[in-house]
């Protein structure tokens, strides 16, 4: 390698490319280097020098000594629901923005105990193992493990939260991608990305309760592009979050048959699902049959069409809350200044608050704060304290 600055990490290079939807060409430009020169950083043939890594964070919008930090190990490759070709830069970007979440759940969590793992545990390692029953089962465990009961769900994402799952909810661009999910080797827990794009409170609840399906059903499984496997295990998502949101005997009793899509459209507020994925789910239950459901569908499409539903604009999509209460219990206590969390973290203000959730400009200013996540004990020595010198703070982990 030649000479430039010591510990340059390439993989954080390949990860902000990702992260920020830049090609090579496009970086270079921006950074006055060449495009050659940019693909030796990649690589790891060549480290640029200090003046060269300024203009490079200046232009990525992270802090200079992020790019020396070790990656941590990846997260399980996530499963997108869309394996096209034209989504390829779209799920890079996805995927880069989640390992993101992870690093700011890492930094937090030198200060804070976050909610214990608390999810159904299968072993399945072919989705061909799985049947229908052992997605109801699992469904089932879920809602036993949650003390969620059997009647409708209040908020989904806090439970989830509080199932210890890191939740990122932003505006991703990409509209066609609802949501992604992966294990976390380095915090030992999942992590869960759901677009904020479409605002559709229904159809969010619907996507979370998805990627909780992959990640209880499909954590030992290999991912594949097998078109036909990856098909299979999209529906086993798709029916584990009917039977985890419609449990069978109270969703099935609350059906007055013959069932319509007015009498189904009373029962979406009730139970913050849509009307098409109700009719899937009394499909599944063999409450109502093929026929049944192809007529339900074509009057569902003749009247409303095939995106919309009547009442969707009626549910806010619910809101994440662990990471952005973590912040704040950190600067309310004293040991995080606000004017500190970027340094700390490495990444832009902006970055941080689109990833947890806090309001834009947070921190650069204060709001009220609500404890979720319990602090650690720590000394005086492990306070953070602001950044006045403009220097890059050290990101040292304390244990």
């Amino acid at each position: 390698m030649s000479r430039g600055i010591t510990g340059f990490e390439p993989g954080r290079l390949v990860q902000a490319l990702a992260a920020r939807g830049l090609s090579q060409v496009s970086l270079a430009s921006m950074a006055g280097v060449s495009p050659a020169t940019i693909s030796k950083w990649k690589s790891g043939q060549q480290s640029p020098e200090a003046d060269a890594l300024v203009n490079l964070s200046r232009v990525i919008n992270v802090t200079p000594e992020w790019f020396t930090r070790p990656m941590p190990e990846k997260c399980s490759l996530p499963l997108f629901r869309s394996n096209a070709s034209a989504h390829v830069n779209a799920r890079a970007m996805l995927e880069a923005r989640l390992e993101w979440a992870q690093d700011i759940a890492l930094a937090l969590g030198e200060f804070v105990n976050f909610p214990d793992v608390n999810l159904p545990k299968r072993a399945f390692t072919d989705p061909e193992q799985i049947t229908s029953a052992d997605i109801e089962e699992a469904a089932d465990e879920c809602r036993n493990l949650w003390n969620l009961g059997r009647r409708t769900i209040p908020d989904l994402a806090m439970a989830v939260e509080g199932a210890g799952v890191i939740l990122v909810r932003e505006e991703t661009g990409v509209a066609t991608i609802e949501g992604l999910s992966a294990w976390s080797q380095a915090l030992n827990r999942p992590l869960i990305l759901l677009s904020a794009d479409k605002g559709n409170g229904f159809r969010s609840r619907f996507d979370l309760a998805h990627e909780l399906g992959h990640l209880i059903l499909h954590k030992g499984i290999e991912r594949s592009t097998d078109p036909a496997r990856h098909k299979l295990m999209e529906d086993q998502a798709h029916r584990f979050a009917g039977a985890f949101l419609l449990p069978a005997e109270t969703f099935a009793s609350d059906v007055k048959l013959p069932v319509t899509l007015d009498s189904l459209l009373l029962l979406k507020q009730r139970w913050g699902v849509s009307v098409a994925a109700m009719v899937m789910r009394l499909w599944a239950l063999k409450v109502i049959d093929d026929d049944a459901k192809g007529l339900l569908f074509k009057r569902r499409s003749a009247r409303w069409g095939v995106k919309a539903e009547p009442g969707d604009d009626g549910r806010a999509p619910e809101q994440v809350r662990l990471l952005k209460r973590t912040i704040e219990l950190l600067a309310s206590s004293g040991v995080m200044p606000l004017d500190a969390v970027s340094a700390y973290i490495g990444l832009a203000n902006n970055d941080i608050e689109m990833l947890t959730g806090l309001p834009e400009h947070y921190l650069s200013g204060k709001a009220a704060v609500v404890h979720l996540a319990k602090l650690k004990s720590l000394t005086a020595s492990a306070q953070i304290q602001p950044n006045e010198s403009g220097v890059v703070l050290p990101f040292n982990r304390r244990k």
